[in-house]
């Protein structure tokens, strides 16, 4: 087993009702970047995403389209599998929530809760909404129904879909008993929500007053059966929040699982979107407290991504109806894979909205990667390869400790980036490192390799020159490597550094004075093509 510190997160697991999104791809990179991050800097890194496969939405997609649900979610998988793996995500596992097991630890939970006392039998009778999988209560019907002027149908206060009138018999969760220690643990862990204005808004929920849950099901089985009981089967979220303890071994009663448990949980991270937020952030601490096991340390919540109305400057919400959808392909097609991490990891803070739009991505495209990163790798390579017969410049004794205008800015990047990356606070992070690159890019302009090389007596100066401009782009290189994998590694590996595109130690690695003396040079087609010429 590993001696580094554990790393868990999570991603949530995606509904398989429809294909993946643009949001559930900004959950996952979000997740991603994290990890590789996590992984470079020492950690021993498990990341899971995942499918979400049971519940009623489910069952009606598979109906809609003449096949079982199980039929179904299997024609599902590969979507979500091949746009994680183009788009470059590193998860370590991938759960769906048919797999036995999953089944065998719901179903050990189910034993768990009954033995916990905060599990009873009753009927339910209130209203439902299915796409969202979520029961709510009368007043806060009427209050939607109030807000939104409506009359003689009731809809969700969520999505503002109509809702169903279910009645059923029903186990229930004890919800209403965690209320003051749901509040505790607010106070005692304040980062237990972030951003912290996340918090205020799940403080208030929990102040205004907690329902006990239905957690079970008689009007389908489209679902995990309950052991004790196979009338019911589970409800969907009372099934599905478990994933994130099944894949480190919950339930299982072996020594390897035991221990993967023991170090695994309570994870790190969960990263889910703002709509889901009252289910990580109540229901399930709630659920963990009832059963005795540890609470995981921080559910970050990010914002919902908006399509930007270029005459208002306004944010809207991305639906087809309105015709504003975006798929992940356009992106991709547009941005190639790498400028789509990069631009969602770095235009759009990760806890807010973000309001998106094709020409905005053409900004930040052109101007970050383009202009400003590809234009210096690609202009110092060649000159590179040029001034010093296709090879890095050969070091001069004790040049790391003399000072330069690069050399300054580059002592401690690593802190100053780390100090944001652990926070998720990526356009920060990336900020630190394009002041960096854009000092380097005003450096070639100031010092003017092309002029100093004419003179032969200034060929110490050139080889200074240069190799401030290579150490640069090296260091820079590992710090976008989390946004960027594969252009950092192609970086390196021009530089003959293949071998450091992974690493475990990024703050020895991007200690000034890492550069390798007199290896061979490639420049290389452009990393970036700009967008506009790419039209033309």
């Amino acid at each position: 087993m590993s001696d580094k510190p554990s790393f868990f997160i999570t991603t949530p697991i995606y509904y398989v009702n429809a294909a993946p999104h643009l949001g559930t791809a900004y959950s996952t990179i979000l997740c991603d970047v994290q990890a590789r991050y996590r992984r470079a800097a020492g950690y021993d890194v498990k990341f899971l995403t995942g499918m979400d496969e049971h519940g009623e939405k489910v069952e009606e997609a598979a109906r809609s389209h003449g096949m079982t649900p199980q039929e179904w979610c299997d024609s599902q998988a590969p979507l979500f599998k091949d746009l994680w793996r183009e788009l470059e995500i590193s998860n370590d596992d991938f759960i769906r929530t048919t797999e036995p097991r999953q089944v065998h630890a719901v179903q050990y939970l189910w034993d768990r809760m009954r033995d916990s006392g905060y599990l009873y039998k009753g009927s339910y009778d209130g209203w439902y909404c299915v796409p969202e999988e979520t029961y709510f209560t009368e007043t806060q019907v009427s209050k939607a129904d109030e807000e939104r002027h409506t009359e003689g149908q009731h809809l969700c206060p969520d999505c503002g879909r109509p809702l169903e009138r279910v009645q059923e018999e029903s186990y229930f969760f004890k919800l209403s008993a965690f209320q003051d220690r749901l509040l505790k643990l607010y106070d005692e862990h304040p980062d237990f929500v972030q951003p912290d204005f996340r918090m205020n808004e799940v403080r208030s929920f929990v102040e205004g007053g907690l329902q006990d849950l239905s957690v079970s099901r008689t009007s389908f089985d489209w679902g995990i059966p309950v052991p004790f009981d196979d009338k019911h089967v589970t409800y969907v979220w009372f099934d599905a929040l478990l994933n994130y303890m099944t894949a480190v071994g919950y339930g299982v009663d072996t020594p390897e699982a035991k221990a993967e448990f023991a170090r695994r949980w309570p994870a790190q991270y969960h990263i889910v979107g703002k709509d889901i937020i009252r289910f990580h952030c109540v229901i399930w601490p709630a659920m963990l407290m009832a059963i005795n096991e540890a609470l995981p340390e921080h559910v970050f919540a990010h914002g919902f991504l908006m399509v930007r109305n270029e005459e208002t400057g306004k944010g809207e919400k991305m639906s087809k109806s309105r015709g504003n959808a975006i798929a992940p392909r356009e992106v991709i097609d547009m941005l190639g894979v790498e400028g789509y991490r990069y631009y969602f990891m770095t235009d759009c803070v990760p806890g807010e909205d973000g309001a998106i739009s094709f020409n905005r991505m053409e900004q930040v495209y052109n101007a970050d990667l383009a202009n400003s990163w590809g234009n210096l790798v690609s202009r110092s390579l060649n000159m590179s390869a040029k001034y010093f017969d296709g090879k890095t410049p050969a070091l001069a004794d004790g040049w790391a400790e003399r000072d330069n205008p690069l050399r300054s800015i580059a002592l401690g990047i690593e802190g100053r980036y780390a100090e944001h990356m652990d926070k998720l606070e990526y356009v920060a992070a990336k900020d630190v490192v394009m002041e960096l690159v854009h000092a380097a890019n005003h450096y070639i302009e100031d010092s003017a390799p092309w002029a100093v090389a004419k003179d032969p007596a200034r060929a110490q100066e050139l080889a200074d020159i240069i190799t401030n401009l290579l150490e640069s782009i090296r260091i820079c290189a590992h710090l976008l490597a989390p946004f960027m994998p594969s252009t950092s590694a192609e970086v390196l590996r021009r530089m003959s550094l293949g071998g450091e595109a992974q690493t475990d130690d990024l703050a020895a690695v991007c200690q000034w004075g890492g550069l390798a003396s007199s290896v061979p040079v490639t420049k290389g087609d452009a990393l970036f093509p700009r967008l506009q010429a790419k039209r033309d």
